[in-house]
């Protein structure tokens, strides 16, 4: 996902050097980093300055920062000066990864630089000094192993630079008797976020101001397209179209000196009844685009979102653990099949605001708890406007940041995984770069259509899949080219119930026609 709402990390490496161990093998090991992470495509400036006194950390944070470095490697290539090395974390506007050098490159006499034990001082010192830096559990590896460091820094840098400019903008209060979204705002502050209060009538006004807004035709077809005919109400696409407008500009107009936004809105009871729809779909939009917009005020769910943005650079959703999971379920869907008894599962739910990457084939509806309140006789009216569908199949993480009753910061991270693809007996991942995505398919069962394939081509990739605007008219064309068919066009539960088929040719190999969204 490309977005606008999160950083750039632009990564520094800065040798350190104590003056009893030769600098020339500081050097010399940092030097191999950089040649490692440029055959591994990672991007890292090299600070030339090697830190062996104060006089030094301060010429090379000037250097790495005129280079536009927002975060940096400290590579104690030797021992390591205890003081300057962790001044670098305190006069470096950024977030700093602490690494050392293992041994192994020279000999152990002569060539030694005993970077482990000035790893140890250094984390020592850094607590002393109440500096913050981000040491890995293993902080101590070859080039290679550092390189695998600052791939895995990455992700935390962007989280930690994207918060400390983060701006979360509010409307109305928490709904009445919602203390799970208490928000004491003092943890905001300690992590270097700022808040902008508003009230529900703030909101209302600005929307009423873009009501004949020149720009909403087109939000209007972009949203038409996204959804697909038949799986959205096009009589609230103007007034949703309009919402999505308010809440850009508002963003645009309100972020002051941050660099980037979320949002937490007050979603419910008055706002329906005010606004004409529920403005579920609309935050989704908003999420596919990197800006969180989290429900019922939920201050640090939209916190939460924002990290689990940055961390991940994809579209991520806010969902309540909301009930358990019926014996029935468990037995028909999970027991025998996963190693999880009944109390170690519960479903996930919120009212629609999942992006509709994330969801498989999703379909505009409405909210029927509200709906029960707010218009209980008649035809769903105003309690329309959600995005509803199930999670697409994968591997999930969860992740929670929230302030306590007494303003402390507390965090909660788990892991799991959903669903595998019964029809054709394999467990699938996959992993996407720089647009591309690569599946990776298991067989769990003998005979999985996948099973005789891995027997003949070992581990190695067989196909490429081609998502088609036209599936029939495509898969005919392919035939008329020469590609056979080996199978029959199935839906693929890993990817939202799409349909895809399987061809064959003598020199191009097999291909994977994928169903257009």
């Amino acid at each position: 996902m490309k977005s606008t709402n999160i950083p750039e990390v632009k990564l520094g490496i800065v040798a350190v050097s104590r003056d009893c161990f030769p600098i020339q093998l500081s050097e010399k090991r940092r030097a191999a980093i950089v040649a490692a992470c440029q055959a591994k495509g990672l991007d890292l400036y090299e600070a030339k300055t090697t830190v062996e006194n104060e006089k030094d950390m301060e010429k090379a944070v000037a250097e790495v920062t005129e280079a536009g470095c927002n975060a940096l490697t400290v590579f104690l290539g030797n021992f390591g000066p205890e003081t300057p090395e962790t001044l670098i974390a305190k006069f470096f506007n950024g977030p700093c990864m602490f690494v050392a050098a293992a041994e192994g490159d020279g000999d152990m006499i002569n060539g030694r630089g005993d970077a482990y034990c000035g790893m140890l001082n250094c984390s020592y010192n850094l607590g002393m000094r109440h500096l913050k830096g981000f040491i890995p559990e293993y902080p101590v590896g070859t080039s290679d192993d550092i390189v695998k460091m600052i791939r895995d820094f990455v992700p935390v840098a962007r989280a930690i630079v994207g918060v400390k400019n983060l701006k979360i903008i509010t409307f109305g209060p928490r709904p009445q008797d919602f203390f799970a979204c208490n928000a004491p705002i003092k943890g905001l502050y300690e992590l270097g976020v700022e808040i902008e209060e508003n009230s529900e009538l703030d909101l209302l006004v600005s929307f009423k101001e873009h009501e004949n807004d020149p720009r909403i035709d087109g939000v209007c077809a972009d949203m038409a397209k996204e959804m697909g005919e038949g799986n959205y109400y096009s009589d609230l696409n103007r007034r949703m179209a309009q919402f999505e407008l308010t809440l850009l500009d508002w963003a645009e107009k309100h972020k002051g000196s941050k660099k980037y936004v979320a949002f937490a809105d007050k979603c419910w009871p008055a706002f329906p009844s005010q606004f004409g729809f529920e403005p579920c779909y609309v935050n989704s939009r908003l999420v596919s685009r990197g800006i969180p917009v989290s429900c019922e005020v939920d201050i640090y769910g939209a916190l939460s979102e924002y990290i689990g943005l940055c961390i991940s650079a994809d579209a991520v959703t806010l969902l309540d653990i909301n009930n358990s999971v019926p014996q029935y379920i468990y037995d028909e869907d999970i027991k025998g099949k996963y190693d999880y008894a009944l109390t170690d599962t519960f479903m996930g739910f919120h009212c629609g605001n999942t992006a509709s990457c994330l969801v498989k084939e999703p379909e505009m509806k409405f909210q029927r708890i509200m709906k029960r309140n707010l218009e209980p006789d008649s035809e769903p009216n105003i309690s329309r406007g959600t995005l509803e569908g199930d999670i697409v199949d994968g591997n999930i993480t969860f992740f929670r940041f929230q302030s306590t009753a007494d303003a402390q910061l507390k965090g909660y991270i788990a892991e799991g995984e959903w669903t595998h693809d019964e029809i054709r007996k394999v467990d699938i991942l996959f992993l996407q770069k720089d647009g591309y995505r690569i599946e990776l398919v298991s067989p769990y069962a003998p005979d999985s259509v996948v099973s005789g394939l891995i027997r003949t081509y070992k581990n190695a990739p067989y196909h490429l899949c081609y998502e088609a605007e036209n599936f029939e008219k495509e898969l005919a064309e392919l035939e008329g080219n020469g590609y056979i068919r080996i199978d029959e066009p199935t839906p693929a539960p890993a990817i939202g119930g799409r349909r895809v088929v399987f061809l064959m040719h003598p020199a191009a190999g097999m291909l994977e026609l994928l169903e257009e969204k």
